[in-house]
């Protein structure tokens, strides 16, 4: 199959791109750097033409209100509109789960949308939900940094790492259509502060941990559960301590 990999080139595009070709698919990465803007709609079709599947891993530049819902409003009616003339068979997309239940912030409200864009649309679907990736925890202890402490709620958080995701999202693009959202996460359970404090003490960062339930998950006050799948979620294989074991120390 020909496969267009929106986001290609990124965290998780690379590594689905090598997965896909692994197993015997043209997989074409589209981004600016190639020719394509999803904003624009430059090159869109060109990519499009002759593709069996899109997988579409692109992300907001900012995570603001505005900049959030219209890239993903925009794009998502450039890519839906793009998949119909070309005839596109499959679209795969990656969001986040609990979406529906972070709406406090305009960045996840923008997700929605853009999931429903998807479903709206005429192309055959399948919406992967996945958990926080390992690669970004160090990415939520600098979100609660406060003074020289970090204060993070006690909510619970299931993450995955990032060679996880590209399994689950390089496999729903070589399947069928699912027409439906899948969830992913990773095998294991964590209080966010519990688990950050962890992470910092693997990087040998001396900032102090607080567990502080007023803090909030980038602008979300959560009640505990909003970031974990539901019981019927595929897990990943990669543990925390395994992750860390092949992740570089990072000093403060």
């Amino acid at each position: 199959m020909r496969i267009v990999i929106i986001g290609g080139t990124g965290l998780i595009g690379s590594r689905v791109s090598d997965r896909l070709r692994a197993a015997g698919h043209e997989a074409m990465a589209a981004a600016p750097s190639t020719g394509v803007d999803i904003v624009t709609g430059q090159g869109l079709l060109d990519a499009f033409g002759g593709a069996d599947v899109v997988v579409n891993l692109a992300n907001s530049p900012a995570f603001d209100d505005e900049t959030s819902m219209s890239f993903f409003r925009t794009a998502g009616q450039n890519i839906r509109d793009g998949e119909a003339k070309a005839g596109v068979r499959h679209h795969v997309a990656l969001s986040v789960v609990g979406t529906e239940k972070l709406q406090e912030s305009g960045y996840f409200r923008a997700k929605l949308v853009q999931e429903q864009l998807i479903k709206s649309g005429a192309t055959p679907w399948t919406i992967l939900r996945a958990t926080q990736f390992m690669d970004f925890l160090r990415g939520i202890a600098q979100s609660g940094q406060v003074g020289d402490d970090i204060r993070l709620p006690p909510a619970s958080i299931q993450p995955i790492a990032a060679d996880d995701v590209a399994d689950a999202v390089a496999a729903a693009a070589m399947a069928t259509p699912a027409n439906d959202t899948i969830e992913i996460g990773g095998p294991e359970r964590f209080r966010m502060d519990k688990l950050i404090g962890r992470v910092l003490a693997f990087d040998k960062d001396e900032r102090k941990v607080i567990m502080d339930q007023e803090a909030r998950y980038f602008g979300v006050r959560l009640q505990g559960e909003e970031l974990i799948p539901g019981p019927d979620a595929r897990l990943g294989s990669t543990r925390l301590e395994d992750w860390l074991a092949n992740a570089p120390v990072r000093r403060s």
